[in-house]
């Protein structure tokens, strides 16, 4: 059993982890909550990766390295998984060695000893899911958290990870040769139904300056997998009726911004972790106002956050940034009327 934290602070933070763990909601009619505290400014800084374990090959651990040096250089204080954590078949057992080998052998820098906060994609269906999402795992190392569907509340941000995978219907009805883990999915219509008026009202009762919404399917993509028509359906008009302002995601192996004609909603592709380059594009879409960036390479997100303002930045895998979005809310903020965007 191995960790990258330094040996010294293991009992302090054991200690953490025990009171981390504690402030979850557990009640039946909730999604699990956790807190997270900000910097003493009161912003907050992370990065967002996705579809990434592939034991370092594919460029990943290139970009893993740039991802130390972003996050050093922001302070971060986590970093968000939006999903197919371990190709090409998640993991099989909970000491599966590709664990160790595809995330605390590949994230080394000290800036990424952070909690790591991720969601399960289509991938990691096809695996064990109850070993991914084991508690054991974070024996095994500290940073490691993923859960189904559940809450990160900040001081001024909200963050919402949603299980999209159920709601793809493809996977039940026409799963090829793919064999997928549904224990705790099946009854799926049940599943769906909880975890629709779970995010719902969670998002209502909401007073965060920021909503976040994470999963690993797009709503909105020009890549290869394009929209996916079940969350338009499902969890789209969820979003829209509760102000929500970004909704991040993975699955295509991109990076992508697409501002919604309908709300004020972004939507962020970071899904470029390690293998790339598919070389697919709507490009009717392509050429449309809401598609505001678009790159079929490696990289990944930086979200940096304020009481009025957000900085977004994506990266290629050399750290060299890409598009960048700026995002004011602050007469949202005092009035719930607007808010004014620029990207470059």
């Amino acid at each position: 059993m191995s960790c990258h934290f330094p040996q010294v602070l293991m009992g302090s933070i054991f200690v953490w982890l025990c009171v981390f763990y504690v402030s979850i909601s557990v009640s039946g009619d909730q999604l699990p909550r956790f807190e997270q505290p900000v910097k003493a400014d009161g912003s907050l800084s992370f990065l967002v990766v996705g579809d990434w374990g592939r034991r370092g090959a594919f460029n990943q651990s290139q970009v893993a390295f740039q991802m130390g040096r972003i996050g050093e250089d922001l302070k971060i204080d986590f970093v968000v998984s939006s999903g197919d954590n371990f190709y090409e078949n998640g993991l099989r057992r909970t000491n599966d060695p590709f664990f160790e080998d595809s995330f605390s052998k590949v994230y080394t820098a000290n800036s990424l000893q952070k909690q790591w906060y991720s969601v399960l994609g289509n991938h990691d269906y096809r695996g064990d899911v109850e070993a991914q999402l084991s508690s054991m795992l974070r024996f095994m190392d500290p940073r490691w958290l993923c859960l189904r569907s559940f809450i990160v509340n900040t001081e001024i941000v909200e963050l919402f990870f949603v299980d999209t995978t159920a709601f793809v219907d493809k996977y039940f009805l026409k799963p090829k040769k793919h064999h997928y883990d549904w224990r705790g999915v099946i009854p799926r219509n049940n599943y769906i139904t909880k975890l629709l008026k779970d995010l719902e009202s969670a998002l209502k009762s909401s007073v965060a300056t920021w909503k976040i919404v994470i999963g690993h399917h797009a709503i909105r993509s020009i890549g290869h997998h394009g929209d996916t028509k079940e969350l338009i359906h499902h969890i789209l008009p969820i979003l829209e009726a509760n102000n929500v302002d970004f909704y991040i995601n993975g699955h295509d192996h991109c990076l992508q911004h697409i501002s919604s004609s309908t709300s004020p909603i972004q939507f962020l592709t970071s899904g470029g972790g390690s293998k790339a380059w598919r070389g697919v594009v709507d490009d009717d879409k392509l050429t449309k106002n809401e598609t505001r960036f678009y790159y079929d390479g490696q990289g990944f997100m930086s979200v940096e956050l304020k009481q009025a303002q957000a900085n977004i930045n994506f990266y290629n895998v050399f750290g060299q940034v890409l598009h960048t979005l700026n995002l004011s809310n602050r007469l949202r903020a005092a009035t719930d009327d607007s808010f004014a965007m620029a990207t470059y």
